[in-house]
């Protein structure tokens, strides 16, 4: 068994060899897209400039700001879903705390007639 943990920790990412991608939530994702962005925006850069060093300059930039809002929309995302799936918890235990009382929500409330002419 610690063979497996041993196997297991061998396979693990790490980016600059600090950085355990496969830790850190929605990074895997955000490292590929900086990737596609970091290729994407230097060799434009040099298609239309012909300039080596600025477009690697170029594509680096390109790398962190793409990494970085990928990781980020991810990032709020996920706090947006975690949020929705608290409200939806908390309303499922308070439906099963209510359920048949007169606090119901979902039950409705008799008919009440007024006592005046129609």
């Amino acid at each position: 068994m610690s063979e497996e943990n041993e196997e297991s920790n061998e396979k693990r990412f790490r980016l600059l060899w600090i950085l355990d991608v496969h830790k850190i939530p929605c990074s895997r994702e955000a490292v590929l897209h900086g990737a596609g962005g970091s290729i994407t925006a230097g060799l434009l850069h040099f298609l239309f400039t012909s300039r080596v060093k600025r477009s690697f300059d170029i594509g680096f930039a390109g790398f962190v700001v793409t990494t970085l809002g990928s990781w980020l929309y991810c990032r709020i995302n996920n706090a947006k879903l975690r949020v929705q799936q608290r409200v939806i918890q908390e309303g499922m235990k308070n439906m099963v705390v209510y359920e048949g009382t007169g606090l119901d929500p979902t039950r409705k409330p008799p008919a009440e007639t007024s006592p005046g002419p129609s």
